[in-house]
């Protein structure tokens, strides 16, 4: 009997883009060859020698990483669902899925942000009744509460005013945002529908917001729902004391939790853990775990997906397409979740701080996926419950039955399921248990979602990276300032390195376990801290030496300027048509150079030094840092015109300030130094180039420095003492 049709289809890269492709790497590997060569072979007296051996251990080390980088571009392959046959082969047997949202902050993520992401997920095109959507609140604010029990009310008429016009996305706030919103022509009823809801919608968010700035639910609110004597004046809580609370705020069994249409509701559920200050709550991974365990004793859904608050859901079918994946006879039994891109509906037409980079979500993460082994980014992703809670995968199991799950006493009233669930969720449930290190979310790690990904990967599971050609699946908030974005990138740098520097690193913990080009893969991304002082060597090194007259290059007319200039040359094209192919333009490809320039001499420095520290025993791990979700009118319009925003007196940007201006002092200097001088632009050449690429770069913080008056601007202490600084360096290095 012939095997039916796959669920889903994948795409290799063409074999002469493949070709093309390694023939570029083998000859750009070679020019790295040749500039390690003449380093080690060469060598420089005095001052420049440090300086020359500076830059050599640099590029020892951003060879490395280039060379990590390749691997992931050395087996491209992109996936397609076919929901066309899941529904032919499997509508009557779909598999129960349980949705996690998690919050953390009721200040820097609002209640609205959040119930509109339970809303978007709460529409899904899915049987309701297989359904359900649980919030974890970290913060255990009964504002969150009061809005979720909001939102259940509004989700009666919400939810089939979705389904029944088929519109996306199924946030609110995304879709009342849309010029599409009003329906077009002369069906008056469908009119006065979309502005019936969207009133009920705005009163709603009012309700909400005119509660977030009062800070309290009042008594008379209170009545609404047993789940606020949660927070009465005897229970005492607070964010990092409180007891367990589980709240069962739509209960998909009963018979009147349906819609204004009759149809049954998917089952919204509350979850506050048990936080305790003696008892280390191992931040999201702690939420994601309780999560797994309070939804074991509820609804028990065989596929699970985690979102961040954030990040609503853009389409209505993206349960059915992660379906094709995990249902697939031939290959599904295989895979342990279906990770897709982080993509933000805020991003700028140029991209500004680099939040949505399309080579990596186009090219690296489809690559990582070649080897069946894509990164799980902590939201947006399809779990199997059975992978995630740290079961091997076996052989012996395959085909159509590979989905299994228990079923739940349904006799259980909603009563006794928030009883026995309470004691999951409690603070000592962990102790003594496989918990954050053989089942659910690792601990110990800022970046627990990647570490946890790479040990279900290495329990024998496949992964698929899944990037949708038609809409994304979900839509987040991107940071608009450039300092969240650099401690965003701060806290994942720092995460990421300590796992490399971990047990878990991927060539000793995935040896014999990943592919090596996965292995490699792996280390693009953990080594992005790594690459913060190679960077610094040639950000600052450079530039001095050209002021004080110390080649660190071979002359243009030297045979070994080739290599140099091949290596930095093809790299750099290669980039830019990479990118260009990706949906880059031009200037948001060198918005993208700015922003990598900016994170490795900042944020990756500071990940570097604490990480090592840390590894060392002088610092103690730092908490878990929520990136603010809400700014002023005037920085988000400077955003949105593409404004570089800074108005900080951080150490970052006095750091940011400082490189850029020793730049300047080292172009504008060598130029009146050496531009008069018989074959000294010859001698200087690359130096010369490199200097004028980072000013260049470093325009727009130029610009803030000098010309700026806006509250956006660099305040004035840091430019005198980025000029300060760099003056300091320059006359040390005359010394």
């Amino acid at each position: 009997m012939s095997s039916p049709p796959p669920l889903f289809e994948s795409r290799e890269a063409p074999k002469g883009a493949k070709l093309v492709h390694r023939a570029f790497a083998a000859s750009v590997f070679a020019g790295l060859c040749c500039t390690w060569i003449y380093r080690a072979s060469s060598a420089a007296s005095g001052l420049g020698r440090w300086a020359w051996n500076g830059m050599f251990a640099a590029e020892l080390v951003l060879g490395f990483h280039w060379i990590c980088c390749q691997a992931v571009r050395w087996n491209l392959t992109r996936y397609s669902p076919l929901p066309h046959l899941l529904s032919q082969r499997h509508e009557e047997e779909l598999p129960a899925v349980d949705v996690f949202v998690c919050t953390a902050d009721p200040v820097i993520e609002p209640p609205t942000l959040v119930v509109n992401t339970v809303l978007s997920v709460m529409s899904y095109n899915y049987p309701t009744r297989k359904l359900a959507v649980y919030l974890s609140d970290d913060g255990c604010s009964e504002l969150t509460f009061y809005a979720l029990h909001q939102a259940s009310q509004f989700a009666k008429h919400w939810i089939p005013f979705c389904k029944r016009r088929n519109i996306e996305p199924r946030s609110p706030d995304a879709y009342f945002d849309k010029p599409t919103a009003r329906p077009s022509g002369q069906d008056y009823c469908l009119l006065e529908l979309c502005f019936y809801v969207k009133k009920l919608y705005e009163e709603m968010k009012s309700r909400i917001e005119t509660m977030a700035e009062k800070g309290s639910v009042p008594p008379e609110t209170r009545s609404q729902h047993k789940g606020f004597l949660q927070w009465g004046r005897h229970n005492n809580v607070t964010k990092r004391n409180h007891q367990s609370i589980v709240e069962i705020v739509i209960d998909g069994r009963e018979e009147d939790a349906v819609d204004e249409d009759g149809d049954r509701l998917p089952t919204l559920v509350y979850v506050a853990r048990e936080k305790r200050p003696q008892f280390h709550h191992n931040f999201k991974a702690g939420a994601m775990n309780a999560l797994i365990r309070a939804s074991s004793e509820m609804s028990n859904g065989a596929v699970i997906l985690n979102l961040d608050c954030d990040m609503f859901s853009n389409d209505p079918d993206a349960i059915r397409d992660a379906l094709c994946f995990f249902l697939d006879e031939q290959s599904g039994h295989r895979i342990a979740f279906v990770q897709h891109p982080q993509q933000y509906f805020n991003v700028t037409k140029n991209d500004l701080y680099g939040n949505s980079p399309l080579q990596t979500d186009k090219v690296e993460l489809a690559g990582m996926g070649g080897y069946g082994a894509a990164l799980y980014i902590g939201t947006g992703c399809f779990h199997r419950r059975e992978a995630l809670c740290g079961n091997k995968y076996s052989s012996k199991v395959d085909g159509q039955g590979s989905i299994n799950w228990k079923s739940n006493d349904v006799n259980k009233t909603a009563k006794e399921m928030e009883e026995a669930s309470k004691v999951l969720v409690s603070c000592s449930y962990e102790e003594g248990t496989r918990w954050g290190k053989e089942m659910g979310l690792v601990y110990g790690c800022p970046v627990e979602d990647v570490v946890t990904g790479m040990k279900i990967q290495c329990n024998g599971w496949k992964s698929i990276y899944y990037r949708p050609q038609k809409e994304a699946a979900f839509l987040g908030v991107a940071p608009n300032t450039l300092e969240i974005s650099l401690i965003q990138h701060k806290r994942w740098a720092e995460g990421l390195f300590q796992i490399f520097l971990s047990s878990y690193c991927p060539l000793v913990y995935g040896h014999k376990r990943l592919p090596l080009g996965a292995q490699l893969g792996y280390c693009t991304y953990l080594l992005w801290a790594a690459t913060a002082f190679p960077t610094l060597c040639y950000l600052v090194l450079a530039p001095l030496c050209l002021l004080q007259g110390i080649p660190l290059f071979p002359q243009v007319s030297s045979p070994w300027f080739i290599p140099f200039a091949y290596v930095y040359g093809a790299r750099t094209i290669y980039s830019l048509v990479e990118g260009l192919m990706c949906g880059y333009t031009v200037k948001g490809w060198w918005n993208l150079q700015r922003v990598v320039l900016l994170r490795r001499s900042s944020s990756y420095v500071f990940s570097f030094v604490d990480t090592v520290a840390k590894q060392l025993g002088l610092s103690k791990a730092s908490g878990f840092a929520v990136t603010a979700k809400v700014v002023t009118e005037d920085v988000r319009r400077r955003y949105e015109e593409e404004v570089m925003e800074f108005g900080s007196s951080s150490t970052t940007f006095i750091i940011v300030a400082t490189v850029a201006m020793v730049n300047l002092f080292g172009l504008v200097g060598g130029i009146g130094k050496w531009w008069w001088v018989d074959g000294g632009m010859s001698l200087m050449g690359l130096q010369f180039g490199l200097c004028s690429v980072v000013v260049g770069l470093n325009l727009p913080v130029y610009v803030a420095l000098f010309f700026r008056r806006d509250d956006g601007c660099l305040p004035v202490d840091v430019m005198f003492k980025a000029v300060g600084l760099a003056s300091l360096a320059a006359c040390l290095m005359a010394i």
